[in-house]
Parts: structure tokens; sequence; C-alpha cells
């Protein structure tokens, strides 16, 4: 059988089983759970890769599923399809979860489909018979950078290292095995736009975690205000400290700061004594983002050292920039410009958005492109898919499409893509790079 046979047998396969496909994506949907918490999700993958009789770990980084298919001419390379467990917190959203505020207005819930209708598209197929490597189905959690309070608890009790699911299970060894990897994610479109479309990612920010702590002194807000020190007046002028110095951050390295105030007080007639404060520092390159970081952190303790309180940051490893491989990205546009058209596939500007894809990026090649199919914004309230067959179908095709043009012919532009392959970091320089955060 030709490669181009292959891939139309593998296409028809998947398109066969489109109704199983989008009923996994339903049925996440109606239960998103947040990182680390992806229990019920995680079970909907193992009961998946039972049903299709896929060999799988699971309790990866907690909450983790990763299945192989076996290639029939050998395993000399092998290729993962990620998709992300959890959801986003969107408690305005009308499909949020009533308790934990959770929605899937992330398109996570697409990931798992399009991972699975890839499984299901190669062995329906039978195309894993023709590939000389493995193909590696792997649901992972916690991608979104939430509840940071929460997660860094976890790692103070020894349950996780990291507090995104990527750096833990590379952290954990579980991409070891793995050589390169595809996912997708999905994309507003327009409007004024009727039909769906891929963007090929290039480039994203990268960021590091802050937790940030005012501490000042109590007393009655209205009788004597004078003996107390208002930890929130800190917070407040440590926050403008960081607007003085935005427009010394250049353009070009996509520099961004966005608190939140997580304890602001507790009753209304103590002076605030006790200030908590979540944020990122991002940035669109490492170098940026370690000195944009260190020129907050100075703003911040300023806000302090102005009312006398206490300025406690905690710096936590986030994600690093992504950097998507140029070979994976030209194989799934050409894959994608047959399967929707070619000029419904483009090449996306740099993201300042990030993922800790950004991470396995910079130890292995990896490509992370976009897909055009929801009305309304990423993360909001009115996020709606409304090209259906776009969001599960056709990124799942063009990926299985990409599984064969570098498994087939005995991996032979696996091999060419591997031996031209030098990563920005070794998995050893990586983790030298997160340890340097707990000094």
């Amino acid at each position: 059988m030709t490669k181009e046979e292959l891939k139309k047998q593998v296409c028809q396969a998947i398109e066969d089983r489109k109704a199983d496909i989008k009923s996994i994506a339903a049925a996440i949907w109606a239960e998103p759970e947040l990182g680390y918490k992806e229990t019920k999700t995680a079970k909907k993958v193992e009961d998946a890769f039972n049903k299709l009789g896929v060999p799988f770990k699971n309790k990866l980084a907690l909450t983790g599923v990763k299945g192989r298919l076996k290639g029939g001419k050998g395993s000399k390379y092998s290729v993962a399809v990620i998709g992300e467990l959890d959801a986003i917190i969107c408690a305005d959203h009308p499909a949020a979860d009533d308790l934990t505020g959770a929605a899937h207005c992330c398109g996570h819930n697409a990931q798992i489909a399009n991972m699975m209708a890839v499984t299901m598209g190669l062995l329906d197929s039978g195309a894993m018979q023709y590939l000389a490597g493995d193909v590696v189905p792997f649901a992972v959690p916690a991608e979104e950078y939430v509840e940071i309070t929460y997660r860094n608890r976890l790692i103070e009790e020894g349950k996780i290292k990291y507090i995104g699911g990527k750096p833990e299970l590379i952290s954990r060894g579980e991409f070891d095995d793995i050589d390169m990897a595809l996912q997708i994610h999905l994309t507003s479109v327009p409007k004024e736009r009727a039909n769906g479309f891929i963007e090929i990612s290039t480039t994203s920010n990268g960021f590091i975690g802050k937790l940030i702590n005012y501490k000042g002194e109590a007393a009655h807000a209205a009788a004597a205000p004078h003996a107390g020190i208002n930890a929130l007046n800190a917070a407040m002028m440590g926050i403008m400290g960081v607007h003085a110095i935005r427009e010394t951050f250049q353009e070009k390295d996509y520099i961004r700061f966005h608190p939140i105030i997580t304890q602001g007080g507790d009753l209304v007639n103590v002076v605030p004594s006790d200030v908590r404060m979540e944020s990122y520092v991002r940035a669109g390159n490492v170098t940026a983002m370690i000195d944009a970081n260190e020129r907050i952190n100075r703003a911040l303790k300023a806000g302090a050292m102005a009312v006398g309180a206490t300025c406690e940051i905690k710096d936590l490893p986030g994600y690093l920039p992504l950097q998507n491989n140029p070979t994976l990205n030209d194989l799934l546009q050409n894959n994608a410009g047959d399967l929707i058209g070619k000029e419904n596939v483009w090449v996306a500007p740099h993201m300042t958005a990030s993922t800790d894809t950004g991470d396995l990026s910079h130890i292995m090649p990896v490509s992370h492109p976009w897909i055009g199919s929801i009305r309304g914004v990423l993360h909001g309230k009115d996020y709606k898919v409304f090209d259906e067959d776009m969001a599960y179908i056709r990124p799942a095709q063009m990926m299985a499409c990409t599984i064969i043009d570098l498994l087939y012919a005995d991996a032979h532009q696996a091999k060419t893509l591997m031996s031209n392959y030098k990563p920005l970091m070794t998995k050893e320089e990586y983790l030298a790079f997160l340890a340097g955060f707990d000094k």
C-alpha cells in the first residue's frame, strides 16, 4: 500500500468514527475538572483505551494516562499525540461546574477527542502494520497554571514537584521513551468568517509563576489607622510600581504581568495586615523572562518599603516559551492543506499566551497548531464550538497523516528529522533550570 493510499484509508476510518469521537468530546465537556483532579476524565480515557484494546499506564503525575500502539515494522521512533485532561476556571460559562467553576472553554475536551480519534483511525485502518515506529496517545494533567496556592501545597506535601503537568511528567521520566510530539488547540474564528481554519504555530511566551505576600500590622481602620501598617496599600503601591516600569519593557520581548489579589484583608474595619497575590511574568524568551521578573520583584518590594510593610515573593517555575519544530510544522501544514484547502491554512504569528508544551519543545521536536473552530473568546463565557468537524475530526486526520509521513517507509522522515535535530536543552539541563527556583 502506498503512503497516500494509507493516508486516505486512515482519514476514512476517522470519518467513520465521527459519532464515537464527538461522544467522547461531549462526555468530557459535561464533567470539567481542574488540574491534578481529573479523575473522571482520566477514567473516560482508560475506558476508551480498554474498548480499543490499547495497553496503558495510568495515574501518571496523579491522573495521566499513557497508551502505546506498536509499529508493525518495528519501534525505531515514537510519536506522542497529546491530549490535556484539565479544564479552566470560568464560572460565568453556561457549562461551568456549579461547585468548582471549571469549564472546558479551553478546548481540552477536543484535544482528548482528537487523541482518541487518531488512535481509532490508526487501529481501525490497520495502518500500524505499515509503520516503523510507535504511536503514544498520552492524556496529560494540569496544563492550565491555575490554583497556584493549592498546587504549591501539593508540592509541599511531596505529591508533585511542579505545578504544570508536562514538567511533572518530564521529571518522572514519562517522556523518556518518546521522540517527538503533536497536539492541537482550538482557537476563535472571527464572526465575519463562515468556516474554520488551521494555524501552524511558531512561538509563544513562557512565564515565571509568582506567589506574593505583603505583611503589615492590624489596627482599627477608623479609630487607630496610624497604629497599623496597611498591607493592601503596600500591594497597590507594588502594582503601581510595576506600571511605572512598563515603558522600559521592549516590544520584541512581549512582556506581560497580570496579578490577582487572592486575599485583600479580613474585615473592613481592620487595617489589612496579610495580603496575598498571584501572578505570572511572561516573555517571549528565557533571558527577557528572567530579567523582567527581577525588575518586577524590585517594584513589588518597593511598595512594601513605601508603607513600612514586608513583601515575601516566591518565584515558581512556570512554562518555557514554545518553539515549534519547523519539519513537523511543514508536514502538518501540507497535510492540513490537503484536507481543508491551502487557502484555509497559514502560519500564525507569535502568541503571547503560554503552554507547558513549551517545556516539552525545549527537549524534543514538537508541533502545536491552532484549530479555528469556535465562536467567542478562548477562556471566556461565550466560548462555543461552531464547527464540530473542524474541532474534532480534521485535526485528528491531519495528525494521523503526519504520523504516517514520519513512520512510513522504514521511518525515513523521522530518521531525517532526528538526525538534524538539536534540542534547546538536554533533559538534564532542563531539570537543572527548574531546580534553580528552589535556591
